[in-house]
């Protein structure tokens, strides 16, 4: 416990605590911005960094960016998440009523107090679930593979095909270079830099970063602010208000935290599932959508639980729970961090410290929102030009300082393009990139397990149970688009 603590209380590591806290709010307050863009950005930034301080510094600014949305939402009913979609409901209602600060006070109490039961989920569940990854063959690494694969492509995208499509793409991208098996070039077309494959950090800020910047600087325009705005003032939540939203909280934050456990559901079906739960069991249902306090705490306590619990599924069998932890994937591998039972035994040093990491930057988080809160409006100000010429300077910078070398800058603005195709086309590029991350996983798992088996795969699947419990998750995972648009479905017809 010792040389936990003391890794985490690092100054490297609080500096990045420190750093995702601002990043995190300053992406999630501006509407457009994302924090899987984010946290793609500044991947390259952790090249230096322990692997404690880099993923404390991406899982923070995944918290941060989630409970950042938040501002925008409550002060002109802009989402600046997926999110945060619902807070606009009551946030927006309150600030009409000259309730800013007190919308913006319930959010952070219950987007800190739901990130906390996500992390504390994380640390009991993570390290009994990893045991399983123990007893994982070539064949199960292959079915885990094509699991994450087909969650993440359904689940991205409104249309199930594209999805798949977007995925399948991915796989396709990850065959090129060295066959791992015969060592001979596959689809280089004669490029050397081709050879060792296509590199996973400049395809992340292409596909994520440099294709948001191309949108943004087509959009052109910028949340407008009402002048005539008073200057917020930061209200506390009476007794009785507490009183009333703990029930909400605890109950919405269980509810993200499961949500989050689930590979692909993400907040934004997390917080309308807990917003009408919290509807239905409330006493005066009818004021839900008008300006209250517990409309707030529902939203907000179930996403920023889901930003940890996602990561339960990634750190023990390298499934990514959301669109952000797929691109975190990436992240962990960069660092030598392989998902599975190694994390919480070889590198249980590192793993615990990053656990309570997080459990530290919640607790900052609430803090410093609470302190920052009367200045956020302020943000929505920066024309989308601006950021967008930024954001490209930062992704050129970061992908050349991977490997000092300009054919990386290329491969991220060619990325960064079919990025900004696939988005204008309704093609998730989340797919594109986890099929790039699984592909080798999936395709050295696959060979090898036709090697033992002689070819005879069926025979082997139907003598491992493990094998045969994650075809039938498999199979399940495709209807779950059905039961997501299904549950989205049953939000208030006003949102």
């Amino acid at each position: 416990m010792a040389d936990i603590l003391a890794q985490t209380f690092q100054v490297e590591v609080l500096a990045s605590t420190m750093l995702g806290i601002f990043a995190g709010m300053l992406v999630g307050a501006i509407p457009g911005l994302t924090a899987t863009m984010a946290v793609a950005l500044l991947i390259p930034v952790t090249f230096g960094m322990s692997g404690a301080a880099a993923l404390i510094l991406l899982g923070t600014i995944y918290t941060a960016a989630t409970y950042g949305g938040s501002f925008s939402a409550i002060l002109f009913h802009t989402p600046g998440t997926p999110s945060s979609a619902a807070t606009c409901l009551d946030g927006y209602e309150m600030t009409r009523k000259g309730e800013a600060g007190k919308a913006l006070t319930i959010s952070t109490i219950s987007s800190a107090l739901g990130g906390l039961v996500g992390v504390c989920a994380l640390l009991l569940i993570a390290p009994p679930l990893s045991l399983i990854s123990l007893k994982f063959g070539p064949l199960e690494y292959f079915l885990l593979a094509v699991f994450g694969l087909s969650i993440i492509g359904g689940l991205a995208s409104n249309n199930l095909v594209k999805g798949l499509i977007a995925g399948l793409l991915g796989l396709a991208l990850s065959t090129i270079g060295l066959d791992p098996m015969a060592a001979f070039p596959r689809f280089t077309f004669g490029l050397i830099n081709l050879e060792s494959g296509i590199p996973l950090v400049p395809a992340l800020i292409g596909m994520f970063s440099v294709s948001q910047a191309m949108i943004l600087a087509e959009t052109g325009n910028v949340v407008q602010v009402n002048p005539t705005a008073k200057a917020i003032k930061i209200t506390l939540p009476t007794w009785q208000e507490m009183k009333c939203i703990a029930p909400i909280i605890g109950y919405c934050s269980l509810i993200g935290t499961f949500i989050g456990i689930l590979p692909g559901a993400g907040g934004d079906v997390a917080t309308w599932v807990s917003y009408n739960e919290a509807r239905r069991i409330s006493k005066h249902p009818e004021k839900f959508g008008t300006g209250i306090v517990e409309g707030i705490a529902a939203s907000e306590s179930a996403n920023n639980a889901v930003c940890a619990s996602a990561m339960i599924p990634l750190l023990t069998l390298g499934i990514p729970g959301s669109n952000v932890t797929a691109v975190m994937l990436g992240g962990l591998l960069i660092h030598g961090l392989v998902p599975g039972r190694d994390l919480f035994s070889v590198q249980a040093t590192t793993t615990y410290a990053i656990i309570v990491g997080l459990f530290l930057a919640n607790i900052l988080m609430g803090v410093i929102g609470l302190l920052i809160a009367p200045y956020v409006q302020r943000l929505a100000r920066i024309p989308y030009q601006i950021l967008a010429s930024t954001i490209i300077l930062f992704g050129v910078v970061g992908s050349f300082a991977i490997n000092n070398n300009f054919a990386d800058v290329y491969l991220m603005m060619i990325f960064g393009l079919f990025g900004y195709l696939m988005r204008r086309y309704d093609f998730p590029v989340a797919a594109t990139i986890l099929g790039l991350i699984l592909g080798p996983m999936a395709e050295n798992g696959l060979r090898q397990a036709m090697v033992i088996s002689s070819g005879n795969l069926l025979v082997m699947l139907l003598r491992r149970p493990i094998s045969l419990v994650i075809v039938l998750v498999t199979l399940l995972s495709i209807l779950w688009p059905v039961l997501s648009k299904r549950m989205a479905g049953s939000k208030p017809a006003h949102a």
